[in-house]
């Protein structure tokens, strides 16, 4: 599938006209992933491209600093969709491989499929190979938003966003809770600030 990706971005990036681009880069002070951190409450940059095409299909590459393991400092995600529309309601599929260089162990991929009415959402996402699944419900109301998700084997979390522009940036404050499910893994919570430039 990941050839399948790189097919589909160069074929992107040679047909002028076809799909319209764009890149963003941030900041975070603490990388929170469904409820847990996963840079060990430690700040996190972050930036990535994406690719969209009139049709509904895109195509894209993000990465960031991380730190939950000894050979992985970092993720690089690549993935591919289709939006359209339904009526009133708006499907969105998609498929995205995890990637972490340095521990290629720790890779996983998603196939996911997500619906909004309004500002109301679900979604649901199936771990390949043996990955877990997740399902998750939101609403948003203007700046705010509200969240809840529960990743199979793994816990539980809902998370409270309030966006708003610091002057040309896109900021948002963010309360996340997450409740776990496995010995393996501890209740967290978090207040994070992010910030990020679009272009």
């Amino acid at each position: 599938m990941n050839k399948l990706l790189t097919i589909f971005i160069t074929s992107l990036l040679t047909l002028p006209g076809f799909a319209d681009t764009s890149a963003n880069v941030g900041f975070s002070s603490d990388y929170i992933w469904r409820g847990m951190t996963q840079t060990s409450g430690d700040p996190a940059m972050y930036g990535g491209f994406d690719f969209a095409s009139e049709s509904g299909f895109y195509a894209g590459v993000w990465g960031s600093n991380v730190s939950f393991s000894a050979g992985a400092g970092n993720e690089l995600d690549t993935y591919l969709g289709y939006g359209f529309a339904f009526g009133d309601i708006d499907v969105d599929v998609s498929y995205i491989n995890f990637g972490y260089p340095g521990d290629s162990g720790l890779d996983f991929q998603e196939i996911g499929v997500a619906l909004s009415y309004g500002g109301v959402g679900m979604g649901y996402y199936s771990g390949q190979d043996g990955a877990p699944d997740y399902v998750d419900l939101s609403y948003s109301m203007g700046a705010f938003s509200l969240s809840y998700g529960d990743y199979d084997t793994y816990g539980t979390n809902y998370a409270f966003d309030w966006a708003f522009l610091c002057k040309s940036y896109d900021c948002a404050l963010t309360y996340s809770n997450f409740s776990s499910d496995s010995i393996d893994l501890i209740d967290e919570d978090a207040f994070v600030f992010s910030i990020t430039a679009s272009f």
